[in-house]
């Protein structure tokens, strides 16, 4: 009979949560009622492949994480361990911290908390044939490799998409390997001014002989990095295993689509999907219509209105007026669309950006948007009303915005 090697896995919890507004971990941010790292750890406590798990948590706060673990009664929890200074050296730290006996490691990003167990399984699968895994999804947007110009980036080169993937965690390790690698850095004296950005480019770098082979990932299985990313794993734990599915887009299919954005940015984009998947109607109302009555109006003249879109402004910066401008226009349009939404049992779904290049005043914004979901979604639930929040940055942008609202929609009658 066979051994099975033992497989541990390790929780990287050693962010401090600045990029989502907070001066505690995000790590420890409720999300669907529980603790992000609740949520993680229940996964690998759960899952049958793991025989033992590690936490390397943010200095100061692991006491938080050990009452949680035995609160929770997270029997394979071995290790509640203070984080380094960065990636690397947490990981490094967590290294040291396994022993001598050869294991399969997991190393997986805690504020990863939507990760599906099949992935688990199937990280470990890949560990019996191979000593490097990595999880990654195909990327639905193109990528560009820019460099500095005179007048900003300029782009010089558009690699092929169909090679091109977006890399998640865990990634999964023969104990000695990825202990060699790292051994391998950290005698390197130029590693530490260009590390690799996570722990499979470290195997590539510094053991190119050693395959990495890719475990397909999930689209659910997001990193809550920005304040509007808490919002949108708070609606994927709600809406259940299957969420976000273009399949779902023929939901929208005998639907009244209102949206209010711009006739070239991600309003146009999301009218123009909402039309492909079956809306019957669509309406596209310019940006400044949410300063005079003209939403209000628009939206007694449509009739039955299903779907509300407000497609915030996404600027790379903004001052202070320009974020409360963004606030006030997504409660004028909330205000608006609620009566009309309560009627149809409709959706409400706000557009906002991360704004990470905007500073403390950009992000503050996003953030008040996302919590202004959250309340409306809690105050309207009552009246049959889902409300949802999606980051408006990148290509993608539209096409999420859409199955997010298809998947509300899903199973409700036209008539509802």
């Amino acid at each position: 009979m066979e051994s099975r090697l033992r497989s541990v896995a390790v929780v990287l919890a050693g962010g401090v949560g600045q990029r989502v507004g907070l001066n505690t971990p995000k790590q420890l941010v409720t999300v669907a009622g529980k603790s992000i790292i609740e949520h993680t750890l229940a996964l690998f406590d759960a899952a049958p492949e793991i025989d033992e798990i590690i936490v390397l948590m943010t200095p100061g706060f692991t006491a938080e994480v050990e009452k949680l673990v035995a609160a929770r009664g997270f029997g394979k929890v071995g290790q509640v361990l203070e984080g380094g200074a960065s990636r690397t050296e947490t990981t490094r730290r967590a290294l040291d911290a396994l022993g001598p006996e050869e294991c399969n490691v997991l190393l997986h990003d805690a504020v990863r908390p939507l990760l599906e167990p099949q992935i688990i399984t199937e990280c470990v699968e890949a560990l019996r044939l191979n000593t490097a895994v990595e999880v990654a999804i195909p990327s639905s947007d193109t990528i560009v490799v820019v460099e500095p110009g005179p007048h900003g980036d300029v782009v010089r080169e558009v690699p092929e998409r169909a090679r091109l993937r977006r890399v998640q965690t865990p990634q999964g390790f023969r104990l000695s390997v990825i202990r060699e690698a790292y051994e391998r850095a950290f005698a390197d004296p130029d590693f530490g001014r260009q590390p690799p950005t996570d722990d499979c480019g470290v195997v590539l770098r510094y053991l190119p002989e050693v395959p990495i082979v890719v475990v397909r990932g999930s689209e659910r299985n997001i990193k809550v990095t920005h304040p509007v990313d808490l919002l949108i794993a708070d609606t994927l734990f709600r809406m259940g295993p299957s969420s976000v599915s273009p399949a779902s887009g023929s939901a929208l299919e005998g639907r009244t689509v209102v949206v209010v954005g711009d006739e070239r940015g991600v309003g146009a984009e999301v009218a123009e999907l909402a039309r492909a998947r079956g809306a019957a109607r669509v309406l596209l109302l310019p940006p400044a219509s949410v300063a005079t009555p003209q939403v209000s109006t628009a939206l007694r003249e449509v009739g039955r209105v299903d779907c509300v879109v407000h497609a915030a402004p996404v600027r790379p910066a903004g001052g202070l007026a320009e974020v409360g401008d963004d606030y006030l226009a997504a409660v004028t349009v909330a205000r608006a669309a609620h009566p009309h939404l309560r009627e149809s049992h409709g959706r409400l779904l706000l557009l906002t950006s991360s704004r990470s290049a905007g500073g403390v005043l950009a992000r503050a914004g996003a953030a008040a948007i996302a919590e202004l979901s959250r309340a409306l979604a809690e105050e309207w639930a009552e009246d049959g009303i889902a409300v949802n929040c999606v980051n408006a940055e990148g290509a993608g942008a539209a096409r999420v915005s859409v199955d997010v609202l298809a998947s509300d929609l899903t199973g409700q009658a036209l008539d509802a």
